[in-house]
């Protein structure tokens, strides 16, 4: 793809005035209902639709292809990291009607870093093709742990705040109760943190860890870094109302890590098998069509067997 300038600033400024609609519809505290979380779900899969139609239309069925691939396959990652957000949300008692506030606010300084991350991934893949080998690796190994960590149900049960959290909130101080909205405070006279703003930041820098293996991903579907940021935008972009919609519905998708580690496995190999391409070996590579439909039909059947486990209430291993 040919990306100029002018499409690339009328892409952000798009995506800059979608979020701060955003902002402004949910600038009041409440507590999210169903109904208003399922519409809004609806509303972003259909922007997101509707731009890869629009990419579609523009460019050709290889950029669209790749960005629907890259979008549910990033979708689907931030699905597991909805399970990290629950835990996050109990350790700092986040009163439920702050919880939108909360997630607005960290997925966007997710945003944010995670295009630090895509222009950092975009230089290294320009100038050095054997990073490819690399991100493969790596996918195929996290997709491995997963897979381990599914098996033997070691996985996160808690929440432990990082080193660097940790130290900030030595260095500023942390009132003792939320103040509606408000992120500092004054106490004593001193200017401290509220816990409002604590978890604004657990969530965000918990994102940017995710990131660490779903940009490599999205980078086995694509290496367009205009797809790249546009798929991972209108998914970071919808995990606001996807919270609250499938909140209850986490418990019951026991199957999902061991789809996601099929996926990241699966992307990792294609990786490798397109950096063995490059380098001059006669390798299969493996299309966009079949990576979207095998993506798809994976998630489709971990779903429904997490469903029918859970139905008939005989969870599996790696039940979380």
């Amino acid at each position: 793809m040919d990306v100029t300038f002018e499409v690339w600033a009328l892409t952000v400024a798009g995506l800059c005035v979608l979020i701060g609609l955003d902002f402004f519809i949910g600038r009041k505290p409440h507590d999210v209902s169903f109904k208003e979380a399922g519409i809004w779900s609806g509303v972003w899969v259909a922007l997101a639709t509707a731009f890869g139609i629009g990419l579609l239309a523009v460019s050709g069925a290889g950029p669209a292809g790749e960005f629907f691939a890259g979008y549910v396959t990033e979708k689907s990652l931030s699905v597991d990291n909805l399970f990290v957000f629950v835990l996050i949300m109990s350790k700092f008692a986040v009163p439920s009607q702050y919880q939108q506030r909360v997630l607005s606010v960290g997925v966007l300084v997710a945003l944010v870093l995670r295009a630090v991350f895509i222009l950092l991934g975009a230089a290294l893949i320009s100038t050095f093709s054997w990073i490819f080998y690399i991100f493969g690796a790596f996918l195929i190994w996290t997709g491995w742990k997963l897979l381990q960590d599914a098996r033997t149900g070691h996985d996160v049960e808690e929440y432990e705040e990082s080193k660097l959290l940790k130290a900030a909130e030595r260095r500023f101080g942390v009132a003792d109760r939320y103040h509606g909205t408000k992120l500092w405070i004054r106490e004593n006279g001193r200017r401290v943190m509220t816990p409002m703003l604590v978890v604004m930041l657990a969530i965000g820098s918990t994102d940017l860890l995710f990131a660490l293996d779903s940009i490599p991903a999205i980078y086995g579907l694509t290496e367009e870094p205009y797809i790249v940021f546009t798929a991972n935008a209108f998914a970071l972009m919808g995990l606001r109302q996807l919270y609250f919609l499938i909140g209850g519905l986490l418990k019951r998708l026991v199957h999902l890590a061991y789809g996601l580690a099929i996926i990241l496995g699966f992307i990792g190999v294609k990786l490798v098998l397109h950096a063995l391409h490059e380098s001059g070996v006669g390798v299969p590579e493996i299309g966009i069509p079949f990576s979207l439909g095998f993506i798809v039909l994976v998630l489709a059947v971990t779903t429904f067997t997490s469903l029918r486990a859970t139905r008939r209430g005989t969870p599996a291993d790696g039940t979380r």
